[in-house]
């Protein structure tokens, strides 16, 4: 089997993740406190509070301290001359290659958020699939996008 990719996206990537995280905890957050008022309102069991007050808890670690450092730890991606190789997941660690001769098209994306951190993803378009680079440095991904382009164009060239 061969090495995994040497490149990693950007330490900012996990500082979004991790906003992401705290803007869905406040959510569930919120739902508790709901649920938590109507339990305290009709005179619920004491259990069902603890429950009510545990989930948010457990919530917020797992969705803005352990997922997206695992995430983050993951994520790698290389790109060749003849292809590009990612490596992600969570608990099954994914890992996909991408012929040059099959990239169609190139998109960086940016929304308010990575914008904020100066941040960016590269979407790779073949005629069946699409993949995602998410969280580079913005001229990282600008760069990146180019010598995609590029190399598709030579690996094109060369059929």
């Amino acid at each position: 089997m061969r090495k995994e990719p040497i490149n990693r996206i950007s330490p900012k990537g996990l500082k979004v993740w991790r906003l992401y995280g705290v803007m869905q905890s406040a959510v569930v957050l919120l739902i508790a406190v709901g649920a938590g008022v109507l339990n305290w309102w009709l005179e619920g069991p004491l259990w069902l509070l603890v429950i009510i007050i545990t989930i948010p808890l457990l919530y917020t670690y797992v969705f803005v301290y352990l997922f997206p450092k695992l995430r983050w730890l993951r994520w790698r991606y290389e790109v060749r001359e003849q292809e590009i190789e990612l490596q992600y997941g969570l608990f099954i660690v994914k890992r996909t290659l991408v012929p040059m001769i099959r990239v169609q098209h190139v998109d960086t994306q940016q929304g308010p958020i990575l914008r904020r951190y100066n941040l960016a993803s590269i979407t790779i378009s073949t005629a069946a699939t699409s993949h995602t680079i998410p969280a580079l440095i913005t001229s990282e991904a600008d760069e990146l996008r180019s010598r995609i382009s590029v190399l598709a164009r030579v690996a094109e060239d060369d059929v």
